[in-house]
């Protein structure tokens, strides 16, 4: 048997949202019902280089189909400067649960941004107001564009308010979706009062404040993904219907780990794990909420399921360079 090797573009293509934001809700419903393995996420950390490698390896029975694999994926800040090279580079080896055969090798920094997309998507499905039409996004990075491609699948996005620091960032974002939304550049007061937010920055000072929040925002705060980052005020997260992914990983690492650590927040603050709205053991939006907050560190059963989705179609479409890794050809 071959493997596949897919570089970034095979994934993008095969990386459909119509399919990847319901096999991403399969995840996160196999995790809550037990029928998922996912080990801690596990850190290398190089001082040396300012730099560090994370593993994420994770099993997972949707039902109709099941998937293994393992994410390696680092965070090198100093890659642009020195070596013209992105932050974070990652490769997902995607397996058959059965024979443990590779099936494919695949580039992990447009899977994660995929997956991270639809993740958001996920939840904003579940914690949105049914008709939200604005989005804001705070943050013009590579992730704010599988934002709002995902959330505009599950919610009738029209206005867009796009906020960065970068101004050249911002006329890229604008230029590259114009034609499709009532897409500007703003503060961040102006995104945060939207229908929809998406945060992926990564400060450690909180950026919005809860005076900036709509009253009936959902926030999906995606930008924390190590110990320190805090993008949301914790008044906002007080005073929220707070959803979070994981809970090891939220508390270590995700928005919610300032405040927690610090005492200022704790389970009791929590409603429930996106997984337990999914299944159906506890409610996502009532008329009673006002803002609500997704807290999405990413998880490995989301790279796996997305590349299942993005394996089997590229499988179909011929895509891809397939080789002979194990060499029984």
């Amino acid at each position: 048997m071959q493997t596949l090797l897919l570089n970034g573009d095979d994934v993008a293509e095969n990386a459909r949202l119509s399919e990847l934001i319901p096999a991403i809700e399969d995840a996160f419903a196999a995790y809550e019902r037990g029928d998922a393995q996912m080990p801690p996420k596990s850190y290398i950390d190089l001082p040396q280089y300012n730099g560090d490698f994370r593993s994420m390896p994770a099993y997972l029975d949707a039902g109709s189909w099941d998937a293994a694999g393992i994410k390696w994926v680092n965070v090198h800040p100093d890659n642009p400067a020195d070596h013209e090279l992105p932050t974070v580079l990652g490769t997902m080896i995607y397996s058959d649960p059965e024979t443990a055969v590779p099936l494919a090798i695949m580039d992990g920094t447009e899977l994660t941004m995929q997956r991270t997309g639809a993740a958001a998507a996920v939840a904003t499905d579940h914690l949105a107001v049914e008709d939200a039409g604005s989005m804001g996004i705070i943050g013009a990075g590579v992730q704010a564009y599988t934002q709002l491609e995902a959330i505009a699948e599950v919610r009738p996005i029209e206005r867009v308010v796009i906020s960065d620091l970068d101004e050249e960032r911002v006329e890229r974002f604008v230029s590259e979706f114009s034609d499709r939304f009532d897409v500007s550049g703003g503060s961040i007061e102006e995104a945060a009062s939207c229908d929809v937010l998406s945060t992926v920055t990564p400060v450690e000072e909180p950026i919005v404040s809860r005076e900036a929040v709509g009253e009936y925002t959902h926030i999906n705060a995606m930008g924390a993904d190590a110990e320190g980052k805090h993008e949301i005020a914790d008044e906002v997260l007080l005073d929220a219907k707070l959803v979070i992914d994981d809970h090891a990983q939220t508390t270590h690492s995700g928005e919610i780990n300032v405040p927690y650590n610090a005492g200022v927040l704790g389970d009791e603050d929590i409603h429930a794990a996106i997984g337990e709205i999914v299944v159906g053991d506890e409610e996502g939006r009532t008329p009673e909420d006002g803002v609500t907050v997704f807290d999405s560190t990413g998880l490995a059963i989301q790279d796996v399921a997305a590349a299942h989705v993005v394996y089997e179609h590229a499988d179909e479409n011929d895509n891809g360079y397939p080789f002979d890794l194990l060499g029984l050809m």
